[in-house]
């Protein structure tokens, strides 16, 4: 099945938080990359202007520390995003736990099989032994009661 057919699969609701995570990722991602542009642009050195070298500097650090902290939100968002979609897949993926639990009912029906097997091979030794034992224990039993004729 395509993605496409996947997704047109899913019930509305679970299509519309993949959106919502797609667009969150888009978001963060954009304002990351922005953010890190105004930073290498303050980084330049300009020319005098009427702004005191002192005063602009200051106001460019500050706006340096604002862009700097949008970063870190942005990449703290984007972390919460991949916990939320590992969330989101642990707890929608039921095509890979049935497979899981299929592969775990086929690996202990061959360990029952073998072991059903060993005990059919351990009954019919043990009826075999108990057979000859039997057998021997009667044998004998007789030759002890049969008197002996030639006496």
């Amino acid at each position: 099945m395509s993605q496409a057919g996947s997704q047109r699969a899913l019930p509305q609701s679970k299509d519309n938080l993949l959106k919502t995570y797609a667009r969150r990722l888009r978001g963060d991602v954009q304002s990351i990359q922005d953010n890190f542009t105004e930073i290498l642009k303050l980084a330049k050195v300009d020319e005098e202007t009427q702004v005191a070298r002192q005063t602009q500097g200051e106001q460019e650090q500050n706006e340096m520390h604002v862009r700097a902290a949008n970063i870190v939100r942005a990449g703290e968002s984007l972390m919460k995003l991949v916990s939320d979609i590992k969330e989101f897949l642990i707890l929608n993926d039921f095509p890979s736990a049935n497979a899981a639990i299929a592969q775990r009912t086929r690996f202990l029906r061959n360990v029952q099989a073998e072991v059903d097997e060993k005990i059919m091979q351990l009954r019919d030794e043990m009826s075999l032994n108990l057979f000859e034992l039997e057998e021997e224990y009667y044998a004998s039993r007789y030759k002890l009661k049969v008197p002996d004729a030639t006496k």
